[in-house]
């Protein structure tokens, strides 16, 4: 059945249903457009006309006379136009109880985005409550964040005090929140930290290759002139593993067995034959890795400084496919967007 087009026009024609409010006021509507809108009054209005005649009576409680008007309004007009934006924002919270107990799914959602554009955090614990009885997951989420965000300010409002003092299951619900909010900070974190360490383990493993290009030129003896290049320090490292005595004496030298491991973790990703690559050790730790099996993490590093690897040569070519382009901003700086 088409829903009538505005509330206004409709209430000269004649009205078969009384909305009753909880200050005792009444608005007239028609059946046909609430049984549209809302299955849930569909079988209000069925059960109230059994053996009752053709007009019937719904009470709409627990909310404002202002609020259950919009609300029908809304339900006439079956959207949410632009300039009634401020409508629904007026009555969020209350249209968005109504929309949730009469199973209005496009209103739920319009509510349920202005009250969370007009969030705070003095309101963040009653529309936390709000959002777990009217099953609104987003604006749930929402309210935790601005909780863990600014959590002395929630602390300040009656919200808080009242739920520590009259409903401790919430106040725990919150807090358990607050502490999951945490842990993925810290867990994302140590993600970004290891996608950090990965892309500079694979610009050493590039800059490796470009001190010792397998053309037979060496640029291990002086400062690179290339633009962007990253080769000095590596430069600097492997003179001092030259020269170093430290690193056959007890305990060895720290900076010798970084080089050490860089050299190895090299030959776990190059790519070149044994006679082509020109860095130092490299087929030595190739041979050794095929007579001995490396552990579990060691495999791990070595997938993921390949990855970090390719993607940094995708990123820095000259013209860069646009799939490549956002992959490696993801890759590189990877933040989390439920905040």
């Amino acid at each position: 059945m088409t829903l009538c087009a505005d509330f206004d026009a409709l209430r000269a024609s004649a009205a078969d249903v009384r909305i009753v409010t909880s200050d005792g006021q009444s608005i007239a509507a028609h059946s046909c457009v609430l049984a549209s809108a809302s299955p849930v009054l569909e079988r209000m209005i069925d059960r109230a006309r059994r053996g009752w005649g053709a007009h019937c009576t719904i009470r709409v409680l627990g909310v404002s006379f202002d609020a259950v008007r919009a609300f029908l309004h809304f339900l006439y007009s079956a959207k949410v136009a632009p300039e009634e934006e401020e409508l629904v924002g007026a009555h969020g919270t209350q249209l968005l109880a109504l929309a949730h107990a009469y199973r209005v799914g496009w209103l739920k959602r319009a509510a349920e985005a202005a009250v969370s554009a007009r969030l705070t955090p003095e309101r963040a614990v009653d529309i936390l409550k709000l959002a777990r009885l009217c099953d609104a997951r987003r604006l749930y989420l929402r309210c935790a964040r601005l909780a863990a965000k600014d959590f002395s300010a929630v602390e300040r409002s009656d919200g808080w005090r009242f739920a520590r003092r009259h409903d401790i299951a919430l106040q725990l619900e919150l807090l358990q929140l607050l502490e999951d909010a945490d842990q993925r900070k810290e867990r994302w974190a140590r993600e970004r930290a290891a996608q950090e360490a990965c892309r500079q383990l694979g610009e050493a493993m590039a800059s490796l290759e470009h001190i010792f290009p397998g053309d037979g030129a060496v640029c291990a003896d002086a400062p690179c002139a290339e633009a962007g290049c990253t080769c000095r320090g590596l430069q600097l490292l492997m003179r001092h593993f030259a020269t170093c005595q430290k690193k056959v004496a007890p305990g060895g030298c720290a900076r010798c067995k970084r080089m050490l491991q860089l050299f190895r973790l090299h030959a776990s990703v190059c790519d070149r034959p044994d006679q082509a690559c020109r860095v130092p050790l490299c087929s030595h730790f190739k041979a050794k890795a095929q007579t001995e099996k490396a552990d579990k993490t060691w495999r791990l590093l070595v997938r993921k400084v390949t990855r970090a690897k390719v993607m940094s040569s995708l990123a820095t070519r000259k013209v860069v496919p646009e799939v490549v382009a956002e992959s490696w901003t993801r890759y590189n700086g990877r933040v989390g967007k439920l905040r």
